[in-house]
């Protein structure tokens, strides 16, 4: 890539600009850029784009809360399907300790 003089537009150093402080050196040297600057401050400091800024912040705010209420909907449920589990499985080791015990007394009978 060749070395444009720092004097003249170069878009190549606009896209690479990462503060504003070069944004503004690049724009300097460009009146386009200038008005493309100015015209950026203008916007996002208007009440429309305060506005909508908000509603995107209240948008994240709300898509965070409702995928937490999700996450501890579906949980409650998967607790609810184990505790119903663990009750079945409960009823069945005690159905299995009752028939062991009388297997154990019908057969102390008969040895």
């Amino acid at each position: 890539m060749e070395n444009k003089p720092k004097d003249t537009f170069n878009p190549d150093r606009t896209s690479a600009a990462e503060t504003e402080e070069e944004l503004i050196e690049t724009a300097a040297m460009a009146p386009v850029m200038k008005q493309a600057v100015q015209a950026y401050r203008e916007i996002i400091a208007s009440d429309e784009f305060q506005r909508l800024e908000r509603i995107r912040a209240d948008a994240r705010r709300n898509e965070a809360a409702a995928l937490g209420n999700a996450r501890r909907e579906e949980r409650a449920l998967w607790e609810g399907v184990v505790a119903d589990k663990d009750a079945a499985l409960a009823d069945k080791d005690a159905e299995i300790e009752r028939l062991r015990a009388l297997l154990e007394e019908k057969t102390k009978g008969h040895i």
